[in-house]
């Protein structure tokens, strides 16, 4: 069930009208049914695969919990606690590797003996990647993890466990909740609030327009463009490439609003996941601001456990480009976005190595940080460098990256930029206008939300006719620029793959 659908359209108001009518006792079992059933829509048996991950990390959090309060010896209380969570990571990332990664990893193997005239038959399986799979799977194991740390205590109640794991907002593409958020706040009876609900409707809505009336949009020609890149020459290239990333932060931040704002409804806060992160003036400063929830899991739970910057920098570096390659992998089974992940570890290792003689440039030439065009500056080329690292992240694979970046470099038709011939290809030149305005607004909410204002927070403010008329010209612009705009088709979100 796609957030952008009737059906999810006709599920969400059943689901928060009957959880705040039920008793108190069947509030939970209700969103668990509803988040089971959210998630069964795409495919009912790979919900078992769901269950069998939350067994699996319940049981584990349940046996380090005895563990503890068997009062064994620290040296073995620690042993039996490292094989119940080695027990706990196997089994998981077994059933993550099979479903995601077992038939890349085959034909890596072949491809490689294949360099020394080997020939090797490695077994491969027609097997449907479950959705959401990376992001429950995380999600759990993060819970084990805090459960091993004694920064939680064990949850008894399966069916309230089993409802962290699934519940239905950010179930499929995240955030990747903290037990320590997610399970206090489920294990509370929540009242109908009338704030809640209207954050949580004007949170739904921005997650719309992002999605439906912006990244839709962009995706007709990104799509187009991308799908044969030796048909389109560079100047073509260069606006799809640039158009990619505005379209799937769009995407994937349209789907954590909407989480969000669905979540709200129902008295859950969920964290933001994004954090204005194209004004960022670093690499580093951009991580801590894109895909927050994934970025801070790899932080807690990898390159801290690896050291992080505690044994030297040599060590630092290895840690970040371990990290960021995984966090690549993690993305999915294609040397794309290992390359993709590498290449952003490698920008932070490059900017820690080269931060002394930039501190000194700015030094002589006595350049103030703060200024307003400085930042501005070193926003740009932040921009630019995960803009040319997402051309790994989009493409189909490394020789059709190859060759966009080639195509790029090798500009031959320059003079599409003014002589209209661009709004000859899938770019609808009717559509420019419009979406100029619309990502001018994301940039004014992107530098509002940077500067601490909370715009939904001052809608909220006002008399109740100027909520409802603002409403009433959200859904409409939702209507005509994107459901029934021309060439409209419901599209999944990109981070469903993942």
């Amino acid at each position: 069930m796609l957030f952008n659908s009737a059906e999810y359209l006709i599920f969400l108001p059943i689901v928060i009208l009957l959880y705040f009518v039920l008793p108190v006792k069947a509030k939970n079992p209700w969103l668990l049914i509803a988040s089971y059933y959210f998630y069964m829509c795409w495919n009912a048996k790979y919900a078992l695969l769901m269950l069998l991950s939350t067994v699996i990390t319940f049981m584990s959090g349940i046996y380090m919990e005895k563990i503890k309060e068997a009062g064994y010896e620290p040296a073995r209380e620690v042993k039996l606690k490292n094989i119940v969570v080695a027990i706990s990571f196997i089994s998981n990332l077994g059933i993550l590797f099979f479903f995601k990664y077992f038939n890349f990893a085959a034909e890596l193997v072949t491809d490689f003996f294949a360099l020394f005239n080997i020939q090797m038959h490695t077994p491969s399986f027609d097997v449907l990647l479950p959705v959401g799979i990376s992001f429950y799977t995380f999600q759990a194991l993060s819970y084990t993890m805090d459960i091993y740390r004694d920064e939680l205590k064990a949850e008894k109640n399966f069916f309230q466990y089993a409802l962290f794991v699934s519940f239905f907002p950010q179930l499929v593409a995240g955030p990747i909740e903290r037990s320590k958020n997610l399970i206090k706040q489920l294990s509370v009876v929540h009242k109908f609030d009338w704030d809640n609900f209207r954050e949580g409707i004007l949170l739904i809505l921005w997650g719309f327009f992002l999605k439906i009336v912006i990244a839709d949009r962009l995706a007709i020609f990104v799509d187009a463009v991308y799908n044969a890149p030796g048909y389109y020459s560079g100047g073509f290239l260069i606006v799809a490439s640039f158009l990619f990333i505005l379209q799937v932060y769009c995407d994937f931040y349209g789907y954590s609003t909407i989480a969000m704002g669905s979540a709200k409804i129902l008295g859950i806060q969920l964290m933001e996941n994004f954090q204005s992160p194209y004004l960022s003036t670093s690499v580093a400063e951009f991580w801590r601001r894109w895909h927050v929830s994934l970025s801070s899991w790899f932080k807690d739970y990898v390159y801290i456990p690896l050291g992080g910057s505690r044994n030297g920098k040599l060590r630092k570096y290895i840690n970040l480009m371990i990290v960021f390659t995984a966090s690549g992998l993690w993305h999915g089974a294609a040397l794309t976005y290992v390359v993709w992940g590498a290449l952003n570890g490698l920008y932070q290792v490059i900017g820690e190595v080269t931060k002394p003689l930039r501190d000194k440039l700015v030094r002589l030439l006595r350049l103030n940080r703060e200024s307003l065009g400085h930042r501005i500056v070193c926003t740009i080329i932040t921009f630019s460098l995960f803009a040319f690292s997402m051309i790994f992240f989009r493409a189909q694979n490394i020789r059709h990256a190859l060759q966009v970046i080639k195509g790029i470099i090798y500009v031959r038709n320059p003079w599409i930029f003014f002589d209209g011939s661009l709004f000859l290809s899938p770019l609808d030149y009717k559509l420019v206008l419009p979406m100029t305005i619309f990502l001018g607004i994301l940039l004014f909410a992107d530098v509002c939300k940077a500067r601490g204002i909370a715009i939904r927070k001052i809608i909220m403010q006002q008399d109740y006719w100027f909520r409802w008329l603002f409403i009433a010209v959200s859904v409409a612009v939702i209507l005509v620029f994107g459901i029934w705009g021309p060439g409209f088709s419901e599209a999944n979100f990109i981070y469903f793959q993942f």
